[in-house]
């Protein structure tokens, strides 16, 4: 035992507490079912009972592959809600508004092409197909596990619209009305790179955090910044917004 400079014995060295990491909070569907309602009410959102049950499956295949995949930082279930699907949800009143502006009859016949650049998991893609099945939306990821996810979902959900892209973006074949994005790339990137793929009238819809005015200062002359819009998002403290930009004419 070792002593003092009094010669008292020393107290022994305080030993550091290792405690476990806290394990995220997981959901069954039928609480994914419970905490979607009130998302969609605090948004003005009316979905069938259907459409509902469809977004809890996937979020409950979102967290189960997410385990194996990465498919996305976030884990625990009430974080996800906030994070991930309200804020998803949060751009539909903007999206429908500008959908029966711009392509009523097409949306209505199922012919709106809709790309999701950088999909990841299916974030917006996939909740975009389930809340308004006459759009048909592409997912398109980088990373193949990615894009297989997206069409397991599509499998399992019954979604005929959805389809998962493994491939780099600006090689991509095909036009698209609307090529949206969610945390992707800067805006002069993400027009730069998906500017090809844009359809004669077809629009960008980007979606971003805090305002950002460095990046709008950026963008190409030829691209026109027609609206934005700020979001509130149910259980989510922080600014978001939607950039809508179109090429000039």
């Amino acid at each position: 035992m070792s002593r003092s400079p009094s010669g008292r014995p020393s107290a022994p060295a305080a030993r550091a507490v290792t405690r476990p990491a806290a394990q995220p909070v997981q959901w069954s569907e039928s609480e994914w079912l419970a905490a979607i309602p009130p998302v969609l009410d605090a948004l003005g959102l009316a979905l069938s009972p259907a459409q509902v049950q469809q977004l809890a499956a996937y979020m409950g295949l979102l967290s189960h592959w997410n385990a194996t995949f990465n498919l996305t930082a976030l884990r625990s279930a009430p974080d996800m809600l906030s994070h991930h699907l309200a804020d998803c949800l949060a751009v539909l009143p903007s999206l429908v508004a500008q959908v029966r502006e711009r392509w009523a009859g097409r949306a209505e016949e199922g012919g709106l092409r809709v790309l999701d650049v950088g999909s990841g998991g299916g974030l917006p893609g996939v909740v975009l197909a389930i809340c308004s099945p006459a759009l048909r939306v592409s997912c398109v990821d980088t990373v193949g596990k990615k894009a297989a996810f997206i069409r397991q979902v599509a499998a399992e959900l019954r979604l005929g619209q959805l389809r998962g892209e493994h491939a780099r973006v600006e090689q991509l074949p095909g036009r698209y009305d609307l090529i949206t994005s969610r945390a992707f790339a800067s805006l002069e990137d993400f027009v730069r790179l998906t500017r090809q793929q844009l359809a004669p009238g077809g629009v960008w819809m980007a979606m971003k955090g805090k305002l950002p005015d460095e990046e709008l200062k950026a963008l190409p002359q030829d691209v026109e910044v027609f609206h934005v819009e700020h979001l509130a998002v149910p259980g989510l403290d922080a600014e978001r917004c939607l950039i809508w930009m179109r090429p000039r004419t």
